[in-house]
């Protein structure tokens, strides 16, 4: 299989302080891999600097052969749920989404309402983001990712509020995009999300991260 991302010798630094060190590791395409460790491992960190959206400080990131932060800036064919994703919050979920893709010169109102329906959400409801649930939020944030239909989907914690139907459903949307080829990185606390979903998995501790299974 082809590798769709290259780390290479990877390091970052908040001051004095190792939050990368010395990471290496190949992605191939149409795998999930689990990304692991406690709060402060570098998880979040990690997947910032394959987006392109924090400078590392040495070493490379290859996203299908094009370095960033050197052949480009922003990853791109990247979806990614980071943190908390934030939305304007007295707007529904579908102008939110139309907004955002609309920052990048597209309008695709059919991909839209599909990828929110892929979410469980309804596409025509016009409830304000700020009266969502914090599980309706998350799945908005899981559309947003995937609404561009992208080759690599980054998921920080991408459970966070789902209630055990949420999580069911969102499990077998990730195994579907496995299936459509794409490249899942996955970071969970939740050790099943872990063993149902990774084909492979890495443990990140102290900056280092060691392939875990």
């Amino acid at each position: 299989m082809e590798n769709i991302i290259e780390i290479r010798s990877l390091k970052k630094c908040f001051e004095k302080h190792k939050i990368l060190d010395d990471i290496s590791a190949d992605f191939e395409k149409g795998k999930i891999y689990g990304i692991i460790g406690r709060n402060g491992s570098g998880k979040t960190v990690l997947f910032k600097c394959i987006c392109g959206l924090m400078h590392y400080d040495a070493g490379e990131i290859l996203i299908n052969g094009k370095k960033i932060g050197v052949d480009i800036d922003i990853a791109e064919n990247v979806g990614a749920i980071i943190e908390n994703p934030g939305f304007l919050p007295y707007y529904s979920g579908a102008a939110n989404l139309k907004m955002l893709m609309g920052i990048c010169g597209k309008k695709d109102k059919d991909r839209i309402y599909k990828c929110m329906k892929m979410t469980g959400l309804d596409p025509d409801d016009k409830k304000h983001v700020c009266k969502y649930s914090l599980g309706m939020r998350q799945r908005l944030g899981i559309s947003q990712a995937i609404m561009d239909d992208p080759d690599i989907l980054l998921l920080d914690e991408p459970m966070n509020g789902l209630d055990n139907k949420g999580v069911d459903e969102m499990r077998a949307l990730f195994l579907q995009l496995k299936q459509q080829s794409k490249t899942i990185l996955l970071s969970s606390h939740n050790r099943e999300d872990i063993d149902l979903l990774c084909d492979v998995v890495y443990e990140m501790e102290n900056g280092k991260m060691k392939r875990n299974r």
